[in-house]
C-alpha cells in the first residue's frame, strides 16, 4: 500500500514537472511539438538531417538517440550530431521541437536547452508550413510519451515515430493577415523582424522595415524610411536616430525601423472617433531588448501629407504601450513642428510608433475668436480709462458717504479685471509658468472681486429702497464682501496644481492659430471650481440684480418726470451694468442667435466702465439742469420735483447718489 502511493506522488510530480515545462517553452512558432523522451541510462544525442523542399520532417527517438530529419526548409541545409547533457531524471527527458517557416528557423530545446539547428536567414516568401500528423510508429520500451502539438495531447502511448506533412504557401501574406487580426499584431511584426537576423530592408506585405545596427562611436543616423514602390518617393516620411540611442553598456544594439501605408496595415493603429483620424503614415521604431524612454536628444520623424483644410488640427502622437487592449495615441513625450503646409516634424523623447493624428470636427473650438479679441481688448482700453476718470471723480466728491465708497471698490475691481484681461495674453506667451499661473489667479481675483462688488451694489441699493433696517453699515462690511471673499477662494485654488496655468483656446476657423492665455486649466478641478465659484457667483449676482432692478424701475417708472427725461435711459442702463444683469448673456449662448449674443456679452461687459461713466456723467448733467432751473422758475423744473420727491420717499440723503 505504501509503495502504492509513493508511485502516485511520484506520477503526480512527474505531470505537474511536464505542465510546468509545457508552459516554460511555449511561444509563437508556427509549429510546436513536445513530449517526454523515454531512453536508457546511457550518453544520449540529437541527430538531425535537414534539407531544402516541403515534403516531410521526421521527429523519432529511441533509447539513445532523439533525431530530426526532413525536407521543409527555404535554404538551410544542416546535418550533425549533438551531444546532450545528462538528464535530471535518469531515463527521460522532456523536449520541444519549434519551426518558424518565415524565419527558417528551427530549434530544439531538450531539458531546458535550446539547440538551434537551422538559424534565421531573412524572412522568406514562399516556405513549408501547416504541418500537418501522417504516419506514427509505435514502441514497446524507449520512445515518446505523450506527444502533444502546441500543448494538445495527440498521443499517450510510448511512440517511436512522428511524421509531419508539410504545405508550401505565401508565408509573408500568412504572417501579415495573422498580424492584421491581433491585438498585438504590430509587436509581431517587429518581433519577427528582430529575429531574422535581416540588416537593411526587410520587406512585408504589412509593413517594410529597416534594420540598422549601432556599433560603437555610432554619431547618429539620417535616413529615409523604405516604402512600396507605389507610394510617390516625395512623400516617404524620414528619420533621424540620435547618437544617445545607442547604449554605453553594448557593443552593439539593433534598431528596426518600420513603415506601415496600406489601410489593411494601419486598421489595428485607428481608434473609433469619428472626429479624430491617423494619417496615411505610421512609423514604429524600437531597439532590441531595450525599452527606450526619456532621451535627452529627441528621435525624429518628417512626415509628409496633402495640404489640411485651415480648421483642422494636427499634432504628433505615440502609441501608448501601456494599453495593449484598446487604441491608445497620446501627445506625452511629442513635440510637433509645422515645417511647412505638407510637412510636420515630430520631435519624441521615446520610442514607440508614431503617427500624425488630424482632428476632423474641431469640438473645443471659439467661433470669431479674433474679432471678438479685438472687440474685447479696445473694450477693456476704454473702460480702463473711464474708470480712472470715475474713481478720480469719485474721490474727489465733497460728501463721501456709503453709496461712493460702495462705487469706488467696483470701480476698482472693474479696472483690475480690464487691465489684466489685456495683460493675460501677452504674458502667457513669455513661456514663465510660474508667472502665467500667478497672472491666471489675478485675473480670477478680479472677475470674483468685479461679481462680488456687483452683488454689494444690489445688497446696498435693497437696504436703501426697502428700507429694512439702517443702511449706515461700516465700511468693513463691504470690503470684507467685495475683496475679502475673492481673496479667501482663489488663496484656496491657488496651491493646487491644475487650477491656473496656461490655457489653450483654439479658433474655429484657423485651428493652427490658438490663441494662449494665463487663466484656468480645462481639467476636472478646475471645471469643477469654475462651476461652483464662477458660475455660482454670477447666477446669484444676475439673478439678485434683475429683481432688484425690476423693483427700481417699477418705483420710478410711473412717475411722469422720469418719463419726460430722455437721459434717465442712461441712469437705466447704468443701473443695468451696476447690478450685473449684463453678464447673463453668458446664459443665452445657444440656439441661432449665440453668435450675436456672443459679440453682444463681449461689447457689453468689456465697456462696463465706459457705461458707468456715462451714467453718472448723466446724472449731474440732470443735477446742473436742476439748479439752473431753479434759479429761473419759483415752482422748479420737473427734474427738481422728481429728485425732492423721490429723496423724500428715501428719507436717506444718499439715496439719489444711487439712482
Amino acid at each position: 500500500m505504501k509503495q502504492n502511493t509513493k508511485t502516485v506522488r511520484m506520477l503526480m510530480i512527474l505531470c505537474l514537472l511536464f505542465i510546468l515545462d509545457q508552459v516554460a517553452t511555449e511561444n509563437d512558432s508556427d509549429f510546436q511539438t513536445c513530449g517526454t523522451w523515454r531512453h536508457g541510462n546511457v550518453s544520449r544525442n540529437l541527430k538531425y538531417n535537414l534539407t531544402i523542399g516541403c515534403k516531410e520532417i521526421t521527429i523519432s527517438a529511441i533509447n539513445n538517440t532523439l533525431s530530426i530529419r526532413g525536407s521543409i526548409t527555404a535554404k538551410c541545409t544542416q546535418s550533425g550530431s549533438i551531444l546532450l547533457d545528462s538528464s535530471p531524471q535518469k531515463n527521460q527527458s522532456n523536449f520541444c521541437v519549434f519551426w518558424e517557416p518565415l524565419l527558417d528557423l528551427l530549434k530544439v530545446e531538450v531539458n531546458g536547452k535550446n539547440h538551434t539547428l537551422c538559424d534565421s536567414s531573412g524572412l522568406h516568401k514562399n516556405c513549408c508550413t501547416d504541418l500537418s500528423l501522417g504516419y506514427q510508429k509505435n514502441a514497446s520500451l524507449y520512445g515518446i510519451v505523450n506527444g502533444s502539438i502546441k500543448g494538445d495531447i495527440i498521443q499517450h502511448n510510448i511512440m517511436e515515430e512522428y511524421v509531419y506533412h508539410g504545405a508550401s504557401i505565401n508565408c509573408k501574406k500568412k504572417f501579415c493577415d495573422e498580424a492584421s487580426q491581433k491585438v498585438k499584431g504590430k509587436d509581431m511584426i517587429e518581433e519577427v523582424v528582430m529575429k531574422s537576423n535581416a540588416k537593411g530592408l526587410v520587406n512585408l506585405p504589412c509593413a517594410q522595415s529597416t534594420v540598422i545596427e549601432m556599433e560603437e562611436g555610432f554619431t547618429g543616423h539620417s535616413f529615409t524610411l523604405p516604402a512600396p514602390r507605389s507610394v510617390p518617393a516625395n512623400t516617404i516620411p524620414s528619420v533621424y536616430l540620435p547618437s544617445c540611442l545607442k547604449s554605453a553598456s553594448r557593443k552593439k544594439s539593433k534598431v528596426v525601423c518600420t513603415y506601415y501605408r496600406n489601410s489593411a496595415s494601419l486598421k489595428r493603429f485607428q481608434r473609433e472617433s469619428s472626429d479624430l483620424t491617423i494619417l496615411d503614415d505610421v512609423v514604429g521604431i524600437s531597439v532590441e531588448n531595450e525599452i527606450i524612454t526619456n532621451l535627452p536628444e529627441p528621435v525624429r520623424i518628417r512626415f509628409h501629407h496633402s495640404t489640411l483644410p485651415a480648421n483642422h488640427s494636427t499634432r504628433c502622437v505615440s502609441w501608448d504601450t501601456r494599453k495593449d487592449n484598446e487604441v491608445m495615441w497620446s501627445p506625452e513625450g511629442c513635440e510637433t513642428f509645422k515645417i511647412n503646409a505638407t510637412e510636420t516634424e515630430c520631435h519624441c523623447s521615446h520610442l514607440t510608433y508614431f503617427a500624425i493624428l488630424v482632428q476632423v470636427k474641431q469640438r473645443a473650438t471659439v467661433r470669431h475668436l479674433e474679432a471678438l479679441t479685438y472687440i474685447t481688448a479696445v473694450g477693456c482700453a476704454v473702460s480702463l480709462l473711464s474708470c480712472l476718470v470715475l474713481f478720480y471723480w469719485l474721490y474727489k466728491q465733497r460728501k463721501k458717504n456709503q453709496s461712493s465708497l460702495v462705487h469706488r471698490g467696483l470701480v476698482v475691481a472693474i479696472f483690475l479685471l480690464c487691465l489684466f484681461f489685456i495683460l493675460t495674453g501677452t504674458i502667457a506667451n513669455m513661456e514663465n509658468i510660474t508667472v502665467c499661473k500667478i497672472t491666471g489667479a489675478l485675473l480670477h481675483y478680479a472677475l470674483l472681486s468685479t461679481l462680488s462688488w456687483m452683488a454689494m451694489e444690489v445688497f446696498h441699493t435693497f437696504l436703501l429702497v426697502r428700507k429694512v433696517f439702517s443702511s449706515n453699515l461700516p465700511p468693513w462690511v463691504f470690503y470684507l464682501g467685495g475683496f475679502g471673499l475673492p481673496t479667501l477662494l482663489v488663496c484656496i485654488l491657488l496651491p493646487i496644481d491644475d487650477i491656473y496655468g496656461k490655457r489653450k483656446i483654439v479658433p474655429s476657423d484657423d485651428v493652427t492659430k490658438p490663441y494662449y492665455m494665463c487663466w484656468m486649466f480645462d481639467t476636472y478641478n478646475s471645471r469643477l471650481a469654475h462651476y461652483i465659484i464662477n458660475i455660482g457667483l454670477l447666477a446669484i449676482v444676475v439673478s439678485s440684480g434683475a429683481v432688484m432692478l425690476f423693483i427700481v424701475v417699477k418705483e420710478i417708472w410711473n412717475r411722469p418726470e422720469w418719463k419726460k427725461d430722455h437721459v434717465v435711459f442712461l441712469s437705466i442702463w447704468g443701473l443695468t451694468c451696476l447690478f450685473g444683469t449684463t453678464w447673463g448673456l453668458s446664459f443665452l449662448d445657444f440656439g441661432p442667435l449665440s453668435e450675436a449674443t456672443l459679440f453682444l456679452f463681449c461689447i457689453i461687459n468689456s465697456l462696463q466702465g465706459f457705461f458707468l461713466l456715462l451714467r453718472c456723467y448723466a446724472l449731474e448733467w440732470m443735477k446742473k439742469g436742476k439748479k439752473s432751473s431753479s434759479e429761473g422758475s419759483s415752482t422748479g423744473s420737473s427734474k427738481q420735483h422728481m429728485l425732492n420727491t423721490y429723496e423724500k420717499s428715501l428719507k436717506y440723503g444718499d439715496a439719489k447718489t444711487v439712482f
